[in-house]
């Protein structure tokens, strides 16, 4: 079993111990402190599914051990402890941290107060909210974590329960405001999130529902033929054998292809490969191999099964021999037919043979080691649920059967980024919703909008006939928003794969206190988020007003000018604002000095292969830089043929840099071509100059009013794909535009379904004369309307004080 071993450091450096004959504690930095006690003296430093490293530089710290008591002194705690089994008379825990006006110290066994949520193992059947659980993250600057009763690795690829007896095990993290330092300790002791394949940030389409392999392959010549990309075909349980005598189980677990829907399986795999898809299978292993499996015999035979009786092979995931034999014979015949990776659909709970083996624990485990064991380049890639903490280390997560509902897409932009306060930072969730609730075509279009600004983007449904989610089965409106943000999807890649190579301690999505925890107000709009380092998103989760055809989403702009993205208006930072978008659009800031790589083409194609054009939003106003990566693999070649250039192994890198006194943008030798935008930069200055390798060369520029992404377009003409730099100057200290707010208001007010002698006083109000900001904004508001109505105003008289 060590081919399911994996790098891990557990036991402690000495020097951060101290201990007795019955506790132990360890220093493991300085923001953590590991406490144990042990009724029979015998301590844990094999790893946990939660804590993989503890060998650290010990922090500073000081020890006065009197005879029936032990203080233990480091910069942020004061250990005070009675040498007997932990008690909340005998243990305690003082902080020298501030975050409180009463100061905050810790009993144990005490529940720690304003923690901020970790994550749920499963939405399955939930409207609305549920219980987050915890995280690391408190707002009294401390948190705990109960490690007593993990599921242990033993370092050579199987796993063990606790000892038995009474134990104790358990980490303290305390880091006042610091969020960040407590969750890179969290991701030094429990590992960094894997990098995920660039195709898994893509498209995935997965609908419950019993296609045949012709259906499926229309449906995705479909997609292509309305140039709306897809990375991942999903295909769920009716791939295998459900329904017959034959068959002695509800049908749920199945290894034998369906033959009446996938006559040849081989060949349907290869046609999905060839249009840049990648398969993944689900497997509801449950139920086991019973007789009537293709592959029971020669499971059996591995693994010694008497066949006389056709007794099932009883899945057994405690047993390793058991495991290796399912991933080897039973999965590995599958994979070379026709998938790419597995959709662990474990529903049966935390129950095993052993106490303490949690079957998905170990699904998850072994079937990601599997993957990254199979895979060339050493990545692995699982799509299952969440077991606990740790979990972060086998995505992508599956969060089980949405609600379609309102309420179930009100939830989910705060549970996804909530649960990056546990490192869970690839949720997959049902966009658009599951099952039960009702057709709502404005519901369904808000929830892709949140899809493709979250982690993974997956539409799913149920095999109703009324609930599957191609776009084309909505209404135009709909229709034209859902696809054109799918493309949108796929142009993000490079952005999106950068963030994921450099995001092992920094989730995709973050909540804003991650970044301002100090700040009250990043606490009070969780459905507002960081996407990457550069944007800021507040999904639409709410229905529009009829009168307006708008929908309002209240946001804190974080500190510091922002822009947003589509619409190009700018707003003034560190302020609490009501925005409201049309359907078309929601609320995507970026901040002066942001840098967003995209593809360039605006129908991208299948499978987010490495792009030759590359388009770059600047936001002027601060200097900034960004790294592109790249994976060599990832560049356009057929499916099935390899880079044979060992080079090409090595990640590629793409340095951009921003200079605001200069207005000069610098990306550093590339074979790419070229599109800049200063994104609501809305005048062509007369002094743009491009070079290209040092010599200056000729461009187009323009100023680009009609896209959604609005603002001053540089090309650079060069013909040849040279390994060059690429400068862009637009001259000094550009600054971003201020908004025609007499047009904005025209075209709003036009749209607005409202009485025409109001639509007069709003403009006259708003527009007319040469009144002050705050003038405007009194007459308004004297008009007596619906925050609904005169919101959409305010928020452009108020947006920026210019």
């Amino acid at each position: 079993m060590d081919k399911y071993a994996f790098p891990c450091d557990p036991a402690a450096n000495p020097g951060a111990v101290v201990s007795g004959s019955n506790y132990r504690f360890t220093l493991i930095n300085d923001t953590v402190l590991r406490y144990e006690w042990s009724e029979d003296g015998v301590f844990e430093d094999r790893a946990s599914t939660f804590a993989l490293n503890r060998n650290f530089t010990p922090p500073e710290y000081s020890v006065n051990d009197a005879a029936e008591q032990l203080e233990i002194i480091t910069r942020n705690i004061h250990v005070t402890y009675d040498k007997k089994r932990f008690s909340s008379s005998g243990l305690a825990i003082a902080f020298t941290s501030k975050v409180t006006l009463w100061g905050a110290d810790w009993h144990y066994g005490e529940t720690v107060k304003d923690n901020l949520g970790g994550t749920a193992r499963t939405l399955d059947e939930v409207n609305g909210r549920c219980d987050m659980g915890d995280g690391i993250l408190s707002r009294s600057g401390f948190s705990i974590i109960d490690d007593s009763k993990t599921m242990l690795f033993d370092g050579n690829g199987t796993v063990a329960p606790r000892r038995p007896g009474d134990r104790i095990d358990g980490y303290m993290f305390c880091y006042g405001h610091d969020f960040k330092a407590a969750m890179k300790s969290f991701f030094d002791i429990s590992g960094r999130q894997p990098v995920l394949p660039r195709w898994a940030l893509g498209n995935w389409w997965s609908r419950y529902h019993p296609y045949t392999a012709e259906e499926y392959l229309q449906l995705m010549d479909k997609f292509a033929q309305k140039d709306v990309p897809l990375s991942v075909a999903v295909i769920d349980m009716d791939w295998h054998q459900v329904k017959g005598d034959h068959i002695p189980h509800a049908g749920w677990t199945g290894y034998t292809w369906e033959n009446d829907l996938f006559p040849d399986p081989e060949a349907f795999g290869s046609a999905l490969h060839d249009r840049g898809l990648k398969i993944t299978l689900n497997d509801h292993p449950h139920a086991g191999i019973h007789h009537h499996e293709d592959l029971y015999e020669p499971m059996a035979k591995a693994l010694g099964h008497d066949v006389s009786k056709k007794a099932p092979i009883l899945f057994n995931p405690t047993e390793p021999k058991f495991m290796d034999v399912y991933l080897n014979v039973l999965h590995r015949s599958l994979e070379k037919e026709t998938c790419d990776f597995w959709w662990i659909d474990w529903q049966q709970g935390p129950t095993s043979r052993i106490p303490g083996l949690d079957p998905l624990w170990l699904l998850n485990y072994y079937h990601f080691q599997d993957s990254v064991n199979q895979n060339c380049q050493g990545k692995g890639i699982i799509f299952s649920r969440y077991a606990g903490p740790g979990s972060h280390r086998y995505p992508v997560g599956f969060s089980g059967d949405s609600i379609v509902t309102w309420e179930s897409l009100k939830f989910q932009p705060e549970f996804t980024a909530t649960a990056s306060n546990i490192g869970y930072g690839w949720w997959s969730h049902d966009i658009g919703g599951h099952m039960g609730g009702s057709r709502d075509d404005e519901m369904a279009t808000r929830w892709v909008q949140f899809g493709v600004f979250s982690p993974i983007f997956r539409l799913h449904s149920s095999h109703s006939q009324w609930t599957s989610k191609e776009p084309w089965n909505y209404r135009k409106e709909s229709r034209d928003t859902m696809e054109a943000f799918m493309k949108l999807r796929h142009r993000l890649m490079p952005y999106l794969y950068t963030m994921n190579v450099n995001g092992g301690h920094e989730p995709l999505v973050r909540p804003l206190y991650w970044e301002h925890p100090a700040r009250g107000e990043a606490y009070e709009k969780p459905n507002e988020y960081f996407f990457g380092s550069s944007l800021v998103a507040a999904p639409i989760v709410e229905p529009r007003n009829a009168k307006t055809n708008l929908a309002r989403v209240n946001v804190w702009v974080p500190p510091g000018r922002h822009v947003d993205l589509f619409t190009g208006l700018v707003y003034d930072g560190d302020r609490e604002a009501q925005l409201f978008r049309p359907l078309e659009t929601i609320p995507v800031l970026a901040p002066e000095g942001s840098i967003i790589p995209l593809n360039e083409e605006t129908s991208p194609k299948n499978g987010c292969k490495n792009p030759v054009n590359l388009e770059v939003i600047i936001v002027v106003g601060h200097d900034g830089k960004l790294t592109i990566v790249e994976d060599p693999a990832d560049d356009a070649r057929p499916h099935n043929i390899a880079s044979s250039d060992a080079q090409e192994s090595k990640p590629r890198e793409i340095n951009l840099v921003y200079d605001q006194s200069r207005g000069r943008l610098c990306a550093s030798a590339s074979t790419k071509h070229w599109r800049f935008r200063f994104l609501s930069v809305m005048s062509v200055p007369s002094d743009i100059k491009v070079r290209i390798g040092g010599s200056e060369v000729s461009h187009t520029s323009f100023v680009d009013e009609s896209s959604s992404m609005p603002g001053l377009v540089v090309i650079p003409r060069h013909d040849k794909r040279e390994h060059v730099d690429v400068e862009i100057q637009i001259g000094p200290d550009p600054q971003l535009s201020a908004v025609d707010k007499r047009s904005r208001v025209t075209s709003w007010l036009l749209a607005a379904q409202i009485e025409f002698e109001l639509k007069d006083k709003i403009f006259a109000a708003a527009v007319e004369g040469s009144k002050s900001v705050g003038s405007r904004v009194g007459s308004l508001l004297s008009l007596g309307l619906d925050a609904e109505v005169v919101g959409p105003v305010l928020e452009l008289l108020t947006a920026d004080s210019r």
